[in-house]
């Protein structure tokens, strides 16, 4: 064996493990698809941890998810397939594109407003104690200011 040949070999058995290691697993492939989809039955729940007594929807659900992957269909295109039957309301998260940006982008938009808005009530305010101490000493001048502090000495001495 020439030293290339050993290379390759070894390559092979390298990257081997790496490309195999997520087929055949469709087990993994149900838990994650699963925990993507909501229960259909209103109850709110992820698709996998749908335990309430009585459910027709969840074991249904269950068993078309994984004759789907042991069918050896795309995860999107079960996605999608689910959506058609069951609508959108059966992803635990809304997609990341067109008009479901909106729900993906609001609450940091909300959180960088509200913390503007924060800042600009708090100079606000400063700026009112600052003038509101300015205007109180110059409403009252250092003399009659000394007067006022004579007058309330005198008049609290026993």
């Amino acid at each position: 064996m020439t030293w290339q040949q050993c290379l390759r070999a070894l390559a092979v058995l390298v990257l081997a493990p790496m490309v195999l290691m997520g087929a055949g697993d469709e087990s993994a492939r149900v838990d994650r698809l699963g925990h993507q989809m909501m229960c259909a039955c209103g109850c709110n729940q992820i698709l996998l941890e749908c335990n309430h007594v009585g459910c027709t929807y969840s074991d249904r659900m269950r068993k078309e998810l994984v004759a789907a992957v042991d069918a050896g269909n795309r995860d999107d295109a079960i996605l999608e397939s689910f959506i058609q039957k069951y609508g959108t309301t059966i992803l635990a998260a809304p997609t990341k594109t067109g008009f479901n940006r909106v729900a993906w982008i609001m609450p940091y938009l909300v959180l960088t407003a509200g913390t503007v808005l924060v800042a600009l009530v708090v100079k606000v305010w400063r700026k009112r104690l600052v003038v509101g101490a300015a205007s109180m000493q110059s409403s009252a001048g250092g003399g009659e200011l000394d007067r006022f502090r004579e007058q309330a000495r005198r008049e609290t001495e026993l």
